[in-house]
């Protein structure tokens, strides 16, 4: 009886997810224009970065000849990011709206309902670095290969989960689109705050020190090594484990404003 009851009910907590999702992507496909800051800002950041600090290669240690392939893993993680707290937002507008208050007096579990959020944007986190990808490889970025492409693309997605669940706490906080900076704020700080712009060896010592105790360091590592060269599980698994740990604590987080609000 037990077994014929839990089945019914994953049944349904997987079809709420469903729902939850495909309403994410009906909202992408009758608003087509919220999705231009996701992909325009990573692009920008990859021109201007690239325009600034192209010269770089010539410094003893880099890895790369060519900056494109150095920075475009960061332009769609940034792009991640940005998809991640457009989910945080849309948390917040639904809030203010009364959509948040129905779904919290359903019977769907509250780590359901934060699930279809956080799925919903790690899908949505691939249009914006496919675009970029296809940009920088038109500009002269090298071809990851399809493991290191499978890698970044892991890890975008999986960096955009984290970012929801960022942006769903900060709008579950403060129950208001107003703390929308903060979403974005957040996210971009821990992405820039790591080897976005050179390699650890040739950064400021205060940059240095601060990347070397930012997770996402080892998030951008992973998804770069396609672009520098061969790709191997031990410059990997560092990449896996921070965004574990990421989406451990933040969903931790998130789950608990959800609960409190539902009281």
């Amino acid at each position: 009886m037990e077994a014929a009851t839990t089945l019914p009910s994953r049944r349904a907590n997987l079809a709420t997810i469903a729902a939850l999702m495909a309403r994410a992507r009906n909202e992408l496909l009758r608003v087509p224009g919220a999705a231009i800051p996701g992909v325009l800002a990573p692009t920008i950041f990859f021109l201007g970065i690239n325009g600034v600090f192209g010269a770089l290669t010539h410094l003893r240690g880099f890895d790369t000849g060519t900056y494109e392939s150095f920075v475009v893993p960061v332009s769609m993680l940034q792009g991640a990011g940005f998809t991640g707290a457009a989910a945080g937002v849309n948390l917040a507008r639904d809030m203010e709206q009364g959509w948040v208050d129905r779904l919290l007096v359903s019977p769907a579990p509250r780590w359901v309902l934060l699930a279809g959020t956080v799925l919903a944007a790690g899908s949505r986190a691939l249009i914006p670095a496919t675009l970029v990808l296809a940009f920088a490889l038109a500009l002269g970025a090298g071809w990851p290969g399809i493991d290191g492409l499978l890698i970044a693309y892991l890890m975008v997605a999986a960096m955009a989960a984290a970012a929801a669940c960022w942006g769903s706490a900060l709008a579950l906080r403060f129950k208001s689109q107003s703390a929308a900076p903060l979403m974005q704020a957040g996210m971009m700080a821990l992405i820039f705050t790591t080897t976005a712009y050179a390699p650890l060896a040739l950064l400021q010592p205060w940059m240095r020190s601060v990347a070397e105790v930012n997770p996402v360091t080892r998030v951008v590592d992973a998804a770069r090594q396609g672009f520098l060269g061969a790709v191997t599980w031990s410059e990997t698994w560092p990449g896996v484990v921070a965004l574990l740990g990421l989406l451990l604590v933040l969903s931790a987080w998130a789950l608990r404003e959800m609960r409190r609000t539902a009281r």
